[in-house]
């Protein structure tokens, strides 16, 4: 058994259907829920979905809950847990953009040849101006 989640390690009913090669029925029979709580308790027993904060939102299961459930509970012998990396996020891309421009100030100062050498009477005059101001 594989499963392929789509975004991250979360996975969905068909991605689940798929990996553990049963029908749709089966697999919404297989999964812990109830009509009265939106988030039971785990049961081993079953297959639990991951936390939902409303009742609307689909069904996700984590890829490891999925693999448990197969060797334990379907007595799936071989089961491999293979999870993707998600499509990359606005979040993920800002913080490319940001690495980048980091790289690149970087590069500039290495360019500019400043040695600590040169920086150190720099220093040392901001130090004694620092000194020299009055007490406020």
């Amino acid at each position: 058994m594989e499963t392929e989640p789509s975004g991250g390690s979360l996975i969905g009913i068909d991605d689940v259907q798929k990996a553990l090669n049963r029908s749709r029925a089966s697999v919404y029979r297989y999964t812990n829920t109830d009509p009265r709580n939106i988030n039971p308790p785990f049961n081993p027993r079953k297959l639990n979905p991951e936390f939902r904060s409303d009742i609307k939102q689909p069904l996700l299961f984590h890829a490891n809950e999925v693999a448990r459930f197969a060797r334990d509970v379907l007595r799936i012998k071989e089961v491999t847990v293979e999870v993707l990396n998600a499509p990359s996020t606005a979040t993920q891309e800002l913080l490319g953009q940001i690495l980048n421009e980091l790289v690149g100030i970087r590069q500039r100062l290495d360019a500019m040849d400043l040695s600590t050498d040169e920086l150190q009477p720099r220093r040392e005059q901001s130090r004694e101006q620092i000194k020299a101001r009055p007490a406020a």
